[in-house]
């Protein structure tokens, strides 16, 4: 009889180890692209009906210029461009080098030439994260395309169409009519809010400058609740200094949008990401958005960690100019988005400046640069003149029974 019942303890034993739920890692990628002047072949034009809500996707669009002579207008417009001011209006947009990326300009920019564009964006942002991950990025953002036609265009590529991925852009008044985008995979991210927000500059002539907007994207990843804050901050145009005061207006409004959200939701995870055409190191970041390259310094007056910032003081880059190294694609987030240990909520896992051989020059006065797409007027077939950058998140994950 003793035995017996050793036995059934045994049996009990086995049968609880093996129905005890096996605890696995569930991982999701955020990234993001420049694209390096992603434009269609046609010359377009940005059409404004502000008799549309703002947030409507026909309030600012982007449109043929052949098609303007069908579309209403309610004036010649001359004052600032803002969709504030342009409420109740009807007005036409005009782009600097409209005709810059078309067959008939000097690059003569034809469908093939953009379609190999596609295609070799398309294969870098299926590539990110994937060695982490095993699976395309759920989140990523794209910088300097022309309008949502293109992006359209790129999730249709066989690299990245095996999954359905939604788009969030909205057209900014920047000059030659880039903007940033964010695509999602519909699957993992559910958006809940978008919008964007406008950077207000000015030149020395006390006129407005205009650039892209901070695109603003809140949503559910695999069920919890992120921000995404796309950025493409003003240029170093007429040198560093003088162009400082245009970014570092760029990260007040970012600031202000972070905190924002932080005070009304603080277990959101933040990801604030782009070029931002400064490095890690400079005020526009340290001092303006109060981001911190040290964990130590992490506060509640100081919540903002650059991923990047230890990546630049040990000699990484996304680009170079005139041989000087820049690290300006980074990704900051805020610090409940990190965790030394593995938790049942995300928290970053890794981050880095994505660098496989084919997106390096391999020879030539370039050689070790990005493998950029152009240069001048000739196509060269390569990527990007930034390499891009990407955070892989991690939890635990109990598969259901």
């Amino acid at each position: 009889m003793r035995k017996y019942f050793s036995l059934i303890a045994i049996a009990i034993f086995f049968i609880g180890f093996a129905q005890k739920p096996q605890v696995q890692v569930k991982r999701a990628t955020i990234a993001f692209l420049n694209v390096e002047n992603l434009w269609d072949t046609i010359p377009s034009a940005d059409y404004i009906d502000g008799t549309l809500p703002i947030n409507h996707p026909n309030f600012h669009r982007s449109v043929p210029i052949d098609s303007l002579k069908f579309l209403p207008v309610t004036e010649e417009y001359k004052g600032q461009w803002s969709d504030e001011l342009l409420i109740g209006k009807k007005v036409i947009r005009y782009q600097n080098l409209a005709d810059d990326f078309t067959p008939k300009s000097a690059k003569n920019y034809n469908s093939k030439v953009y379609q190999t564009k596609l295609t070799n964006e398309a294969k870098v942002i299926s590539e990110l994260g994937y060695q982490y991950t095993k699976t395309l990025p759920a989140i990523v953002g794209l910088i300097e395309v022309e309008n949502r036609q293109v992006v359209q265009d790129l999730i249709k590529q066989p690299a990245l169409n095996k999954v359905e991925w939604g788009i969030v852009h909205y057209n900014s008044y920047d000059a030659r009519g880039i903007d940033v985008a964010v695509i999602y995979q519909k699957k993992r991210f559910t958006v809940t809010d978008s919008y964007k927000k406008e950077v207000v500059n000015y030149n020395d002539e006390g006129r407005r400058s205009y650039t892209r907007d901070v695109l603003v994207v809140k949503g559910l990843l695999d069920g919890e609740k992120i921000a995404v804050f796309m950025n493409h901050w003003p240029s170093r145009s007429g040198g560093e200094a003088a162009s400082a005061p245009r970014r570092n207006a760029a990260a007040a409004v970012l600031k202000a949008e972070m905190d924002k959200i932080r005070a009304e939701e603080p277990d959101r995870l933040l990801f604030a990401m782009g070029d931002f055409n400064d490095d890690p190191v400079n005020v526009s970041l340290t001092k303006h958005l109060g981001a911190v390259g040290d964990k130590k310094e992490l506060s509640e007056e100081r919540p903002y960690y650059n991923l990047m910032y230890k990546m630049f003081k040990s000699g990484v880059a996304s680009l170079g100019y005139r041989d000087a190294p820049n690290l300006f694609d980074q990704i900051i987030v805020s610090k409940n988005a990190l965790s030394d240990t593995l938790q049942k909520n995300y928290s970053v896992y890794k981050a880095e400046v994505f660098a496989p051989s084919y997106l390096i020059t391999p020879n030539g006065q370039y050689k070790g640069y990005p493998f950029r797409s152009w240069a001048g007027d000739t196509f060269t077939g390569g990527y990007s003149d930034h390499f891009p950058s990407l955070v892989v998140l991690q939890k635990e994950f109990t598969p259901a029974q």
